[in-house]
């Protein structure tokens, strides 16, 4: 994990003047500024705070007396329970952005029989903790005004059910579009990149494509950006209120996907191992595992998950990224059904891993700022960046060794039938992808505790330890 610097002011949250979060000791907080001291202690003494920790909803946390960063703005210190791991909505699955969304919804719905409103509903307040998402922005509530429209409606529509809408209708790789979108995608790209049948739907059509209209017409016309400004200067009844945050809920609930169709996605149907072989190759990473007790793993190259289960299943936080949608969507299914607590899975392209983001690039953290882990699985992975991407040997090494202190790592030679079919439409210029240079470049990096040849095969597992 990303070590936190002492007294630092996180860049992740400046845009709150309500407080923002910052570092010391290794330790997170988040300073609560005086022009947020009312709605904070109505959260707290209304009971909205209890209710939504119960649900499994708010991240919970505790009051400090640490001293603040800035003083006099101070009104309160508190402490939240640390997150495993901070991952981004265009990391996660389909299912993974729905249920956000749901529970943003459940939040808000929550938070009206309290009085209470969410002045935001960014997908990146909500997070994956234990197996499920929960709210980590304790100031994303103010107190209900009688009339007033849920000024988070147009921030919902962009994170949320713009691009559910375009990875169910369109295709599930449109949720990259959040890369380049950070403040959510824009409802006239989604109304144009969405078939025309949508418009049949009338929560798409209400709640995208009209909206969509609604933005263009009033800043053509000069006023603001957003057809709620125009409301705001009426009155929206409470009842009204809450009949928009059931037409969203049940819009976002129906929008499905199924995963199928992706590479990927049923890969340990295909793959060549026999019976006896994988089960061989999960004893060796079981007790490898076992014997090292690493804080944290990850599994690049995961898949559905399998391998990463061995971690998780020993009570281990494990993070299971793979490139493909279908399998992540997959792996996180069974986390839901199994109510699974220590395992994340992401989509993550290892050739293309996700960047630092937002102003300055810093208020979203790349892939490798949130390394290292203690413990890093690429298995059946190196023959697929080495040939498949034409990636080098000590490009690998270089990059692994960036990423983790021990590496579980399987090497699959040419003789495997799985590398001869990724050599069958292109030319062998692989000289160097031989066991004894994959030997010699990665022991410049790593070194190498064990080598075990995998039962029934010709793949090679290694056990090593980077070098300072």
């Amino acid at each position: 994990m990303t070590t936190l610097k002492n007294n630092e002011r996180l860049s992740t949250s400046f845009r709150d003047p309500s407080g923002f979060l910052f570092a010391r000791d290794e330790k997170l907080y988040r300073q609560v500024n005086h022009s947020y001291s009312q709605d904070y202690t109505f959260l707290i003494e209304s009971g909205l705070y209890d209710r939504l920790l119960k649900a499994n909803l708010l991240i919970p946390h505790t009051e400090v007396g640490v001293q603040p960063i800035e003083p006099k703005s101070a009104f309160k210190v508190i402490c939240p329970e640390q997150v495993r791991f901070i991952s981004y909505p265009y990391e996660w699955s389909f299912s993974q952005l729905k249920d956000a969304a749901l529970a943003t919804i459940a939040v808000q719905k929550h938070a009206l029989k309290f009085e209470m409103s969410l002045k935001d509903a960014s997908a990146y307040n909500i997070q994956f903790h234990k197996g499920k998402p929960i709210l980590i922005d304790t100031l994303s509530f103010e107190v209900y005004k009688d009339g007033a429209p849920w000024v988070a409606y147009r921030q919902f529509c962009q994170h949320f059910l713009a691009p559910l809408a375009l990875m169910a209708k369109t295709d599930v790789r449109l949720s990259q579009l959040m890369r380049v979108y950070i403040d959510g995608v824009p409802l006239d790209l989604a109304s144009r990149l969405l078939p025309a049948s949508t418009c049949l739907n009338f929560g798409l059509l209400t709640h995208i494509h009209l909206h969509a209209r609604a933005q263009m017409r009033y800043a053509d016309a000069g006023a603001v950006n957003d057809r709620l400004e125009k409301t705001s200067r009426e009155r929206m009844t409470k009842q009204a209120l809450q009949g928009l945050i059931e037409s969203l809920e049940n819009t976002v609930k129906q929008l499905e996907w199924k995963p199928v169709g992706t590479e990927w996605g049923d890969y340990y149907n295909m793959t060549n191992y026999t019976d006896s072989a994988f089960e061989h190759k999960k004893n060796i990473i079981s007790e490898w595992v076992r014997r090292l007790n690493p804080r944290q793993v990850w599994d690049v190259g995961a898949n559905n998950g399998v391998f990463t289960r061995l971690a998780s299943a020993q009570g281990i936080p494990a993070i299971a990224f793979d490139i493909d949608p279908a399998a992540v969507e997959q792996n996180y299914r069974q986390v839901k059904s199994a109510r699974e607590t220590n395992i994340l899975p992401l989509v993550q392209d290892l050739t293309n891993p996700s960047p630092s983001l937002g102003w300055h690039t810093r208020e979203r953290n790349a892939f490798l700022e949130r390394a290292p882990a203690d413990m890093v699985f690429a298995l059946a992975v190196i023959h697929h960046l080495a040939i498949s991407n034409n990636v080098p040997l000590y490009l690998l090494a270089d990059f692994f060794h960036d990423l983790g202190k021990w590496l579980v790592i399987e090497f699959v030679p040419k003789t495997d039938s799985q590398v001869q079919k990724l050599l069958a439409s292109r030319l062998d210029i692989f000289d160097q992808y031989t066991v004894d240079d994959f030997e010699r470049i990665f022991g410049a990096r790593f070194a190498i505790l064990e080598k075990v040849k995998v039962r029934e095969s010709e793949r090679f597992l290694y056990l090593m330890e980077k070098r300072d």
